[in-house]
Formats: C-alpha cells, sequence, structure tokens
C-alpha cells in the first residue's frame, strides 16, 4: 500500500479481510480520479440554492430538453432485479442484516447512509457484515445465545448497497493527506471485494444512490462505475444503480439523471421523506407560500407529492427503467394490537396506492410487513414481475405543479412543534451513540425524521409561525423551553442512569444548534461528525 494512503480510524476486528492494501489503492485510485469533480459539484449545489432563493422558482433545464421525453432507453434490466415488488430496507448490523435476507421481501436494502452513523466501527462493520452475507456465510450470535443464521427454504434477498452521498467526506481514511469522499469509501471497498463474486452467483454488484441534486452528479456516478468496472475487468453495464428522487433539484432532473445512467441505471425511488426535508431546505426563506404545516399533515395525497411521484412513474417507464415506491416505517406492536390495525390498514392503503400509480415495487423497514406488501403487489401484478409497460402516458410533465404547495392542507401546531423535537432529539442521541436506524413511536426512523423535524422548526421560526392552537408565536424561546421539557420528560420515561449515559446533552446542543442558527447547515449529520469517534 502506498504511504499516501492512510487508515488514521480506530481498529475494527475483523478490518483485515476489508482494508487490504490492494482495496485501499483501489479506492485511492477513485478519490484521486474524481475527488475534485465531487467538489466541483457540492459548490454548484450552493450557487443553485442560493439562485433559488432569491428567485423562489425551479424548473425544467432548457438545454436538456432534448432528453426529456426522447426515444432512448436504459440498458435491459439483469434478471436479479427483474422483480423488485417488495423491499426491505434496514442497517448493515449484522441480526438485522440476516433478518432482512431472511425475510421473504425480493430485495435487500443494505443501507450505509442514513440508516447508518460514519462511526468508523460501522463503516467497516458495514462491509464486513456485506463480505460474508454475498458468500452467504453470515452468521451471528448475541448475548443470550440465540443463533441467527441464512435460511435454506427459500431464496434470500438481493442485495442493493447505499453508500454515503456525495456531500459526505471521511477524515478516517486520508488520501494524499486529505479526508477521502464517502460514497468512493463504501462503493469502493463494496465493488472491489464482491463485485465478482456477485456476479459469479448470477447476481451483480447493484447500488441505491442517494442525495444527488443533478443529472451532473449522475454523469459523476456512471463516469466512477464505468473505471471501476474497467480497472477490475468487470463487463461494463455490470453495475446497476437506482436513483432516490430525494431533492426537490433532482426532481427537475429525473429523465436526465437516467440518461447520464443509461448502461447502468435500473430505477428511480421515491424518496419521500428526504424529498420532504430538500423542499424546506431549498425554500426556507422563500416566503409563506413555502411554509409547509406539522409533517403529519403531510400525506403522499398532497397534490405536490402527487404530482412527484405520477411524473416518477411516467419518467421511468417511458425509458425502460423501474419506480420503486416508498418507505412505510410502521414497526408492529408486540403490545397494542389497536395500534397494529390502525397502522396495518394505512400501510395497505398506501402501497395500494403505489401500485395502482404503476410503481414496480415498494419499501418496507420492518420483516412484519413484507406479507402485506407482496399481497397487495400480487393482487395488481398477478405473474408479471413489474408493471414495466404501463406508460402514464395521463401524466403531463409539469414544473410549477412540483413546488406549488397551497393545496396542502393543514396548520402548525405546538403538538406538531413538540413532536418533532421529541422525535429529533431521541434520534440524534442514538445516532451520536452510534444507532443510524431507531424504533421510535412504533417508526423506524432514519436520519430523515430528523432533517425534516429540524428543518421545519427552523423555518417555523425564521418566519415567525403563529401556533394554530395556541396563538403562541414559534420563536427560539419557545423551542428551547419545549426542548428542556422534552429531555425531562425523556429522562422520566427511561430513568436517570440511562438518560445520564444516552448522549441526550450531546443531542440538545447539535439539534438547537442545526434548528436555531442563522446558518442552515447543509445536513445536520455535518456538524455531528465532532460527536463520533
Amino acid at each position: 500500500m502506498s504511504p499516501s494512503v492512510e487508515v488514521v480510524g480506530p481498529s475494527i476486528e475483523g478490518q483485515e479481510k476489508i482494508l487490504t492494501p490492494e482495496a485501499l489503492e483501489f479506492v485511492a485510485m477513485l478519490q484521486r480520479q474524481y475527488g475534485a469533480t465531487r467538489d466541483e459539484l457540492i459548490e454548484r449545489r450552493t450557487a443553485k440554492r442560493e439562485e433559488v432563493a432569491r428567485t423562489g422558482k425551479l424548473d425544467f433545464l432548457p438545454e436538456t430538453a432534448h432528453i426529456r421525453g426522447g426515444d432512448w432507453k436504459v440498458g435491459p434490466v439483469p434478471p436479479a432485479l427483474m422483480d423488485r415488488r417488495v423491499e426491505i430496507t434496514g442497517p448493515t448490523e449484522r441480526r438485522m442484516a440476516i433478518n432482512a435476507l431472511n425475510s421473504g421481501a425480493k430485495i435487500w436494502l443494505a443501507d450505509l447512509e442514513d440508516a447508518n452513523t460514519p462511526h468508523w466501527r460501522n463503516v467497516i462493520g458495514g462491509q464486513i457484515t456485506l463480505f460474508d452475507a454475498v458468500r452467504e456465510t453470515i452468521s451471528f450470535t448475541n448475548a443470550e445465545g440465540r443463533e441467527y443464521t441464512l435460511r435454506t427454504d427459500a431464496p434470500l434477498a438481493t442485495i442493493v448497497m447505499r453508500p454515503r452521498g456525495w456531500h459526505f467526506d471521511d477524515r478516517h481514511l486520508l488520501v494524499d493527506g486529505k479526508p477521502t469522499v464517502g460514497a468512493l469509501i463504501d462503493f469502493g471497498l463494496y465493488f472491489f471485494h464482491n463485485a465478482a463474486e456477485l456476479i459469479a452467483r448470477g447476481k451483480g454488484p447493484y447500488f441505491y444512490l442517494p442525495k444527488m441534486e443533478s443529472h451532473l452528479e449522475a454523469r459523476l456516478w456512471n463516469d466512477v462505475f464505468t473505471t471501476a468496472e474497467a480497472a477490475l475487468g468487470i463487463e461494463h453495464g455490470s453495475v446497476r444503480a437506482t436513483v432516490l428522487i430525494e431533492t426537490i433539484p433532482a426532481a427537475f432532473e429525473m429523465e436526465e439523471i437516467l440518461y447520464e445512467l443509461r448502461d447502468h441505471a435500473a430505477g428511480l425511488n421515491a424518496g419521500r421523506w428526504d424529498y420532504l426535508f430538500s423542499i424546506i431546505k431549498y425554500f426556507r426563506d422563500a416566503g409563506p407560500a413555502f411554509v409547509l404545516p406539522d409533517r403529519a399533515a403531510i400525506t403522499m395525497m398532497s397534490p405536490f407529492m402527487r404530482s412527484y411521484t405520477e411524473q416518477l412513474v411516467r419518467a421511468c417507464h417511458t425509458h425502460g427503467a423501474q419506480a420503486i415506491g416508498g418507505m412505510a416505517a410502521f414497526i408492529p406492536s408486540r403490545r397494542d394490537a389497536e395500534v397494529n390495525e390502525r397502522a396495518l390498514a394505512a400501510v395497505r392503503g398506501d402501497k395500494t396506492r403505489e401500485v395502482g400509480d404503476g410503481f414496480d415495487g415498494s419499501w418496507v423497514a420492518h420483516p412484519d410487513l413484507v406479507p402485506i406488501c407482496r399481497e397487495v403487489f400480487d393482487a395488481a401484478l398477478g405473474d408479471k414481475p413489474n408493471q414495466m409497460d404501463r406508460m402514464r402516458e395521463d401524466v403531463v410533465p409539469d414544473a410549477a405543479s412540483l413546488i406549488d404547495l397551497s393545496g396542502v392542507t393543514g396548520d402548525v401546531t405546538e403538538a406538531g412543534l413538540r413532536a418533532n423535537i421529541d422525535v429529533a432529539l431521541r434520534y440524534l442521541a442514538a445516532w451520536v451513540g452510534g444507532l443510524g436506524a431507531v424504533a421510535i413511536h412504533n417508526l423506524m426512523e432514519d436520519a430523515a425524521t430528523a432533517e425534516i423535524s429540524r428543518s421545519q422548526i427552523w423555518q417555523w421560526v425564521h418566519s415567525s409561525v403563529v401556533l394554530a392552537d395556541t396563538g403562541a408565536t414559534t420563536d427560539e424561546a419557545l423551542v428551547q423551553a419545549i426542548v428542556e421539557q422534552t429531555l425531562s420528560a425523556i429522562e422520566a420515561e427511561i430513568g436517570a442512569e440511562a438518560f445520564a449515559t444516552g448522549h441526550y446533552d450531546e443531542a440538545a446542543q447539535l439539534f438547537q444548534r442545526v434548528a436555531l442558527d442563522d446558518d442552515f447547515a447543509a445536513f445536520l449529520t455535518l456538524p455531528a461528525l465532532a460527536l463520533i469517534d
């Protein structure tokens, strides 16, 4: 290994099979070739956001009009991705990985991004889990002696790995003395160790790509894929990527994103929670027309969300790609049958809407939801693996409808403010402790939840929103008072000892910084890095 490639993160058990000299040189090659381009694209994000803040407008790109609706197709769907009717998401913790692979879902979204945290033990531990999962040698025994192994009586879920977004640098691996792009670490290590093995097993190196904001960022990923394939002698087009359309600027470039990735594209996903966060972030200072009500009041039936999902299905099917729906985050309760009944009915309704809109598959967060999602899609698809032949010619691309929030009903309330603060504090405390996927109030939450919560509060405070249920003005003093009340309530709930060791003080400081400071942090995880190893 070159002395200019240096691992400075803590030693992780089992790292020797991941952090090999050859693998690290492969990651370093990608960093040297593409790190500067990544830097330029991140700067471009800032410039575009400033333009949107100034004009309050987003639109389709005139320079790419020839691509939108053009007569072109992405590469043919590989057999292992032909049927994606149920996908289960989750972190690469060993027990949860085994449960996901065994769940009966067609796909496991192995998440090294929002359901993970960038603690080095999670970054490398996740790669170890994936190495063993690809080879079907993974097992786990918990502290009570319970063993978890892979089932042999039914097919395992196909792995689709989600690396970190382009915005993230990782200080634990230095190339030429500088931190390495986190996405290149995650992709590079996984591809280097597993691409050939996956292909030999009849599958392939498949990825979900998060947080992109433009087709130029998709072009960068395509270049990375092409270079990686050539470097390891892997056939061009073996990589297949599904892009999460979870930022508002990306929604205006869906067809262009598919076009840039066309040899490597598999489809698009409606990443609803980060999408809401992105709308708030982009238009946070654009005036009252862009102030959204309580998060619970914003449903997928809101007109701007309907426009987003329907245009996504149209873009995918027009160009031979798959459209994958959003997350059912409910975690069934073992104690409250009434909660289960209401929530499962809502899940069924949401999945019925998706399949009716033309989606080819959808996400769940818990194995108990796999049968419900499968039943809904089975009823619509029958023996067909997908419904890519449904063109949605009834949907007309419409830029204005994507950012027209006037049809959203609901109010900003103190109850909504308290809910945002409660969830954000609980999640951030867990995040600092190393958990990226956290069960909170019967929902599986990840970083997107905290992002929506803190960005809504930032917007409400900086817009001096009056709460509909109390008449109070949302300001810094009110937020800080509710933070203190919430912390006291959590301590009473979990006990003083668990509270003292649960990172709640760090969570509160971080939350107040990203929710109240005049300078809006692009991602809360970036200032949070100072709190972890």
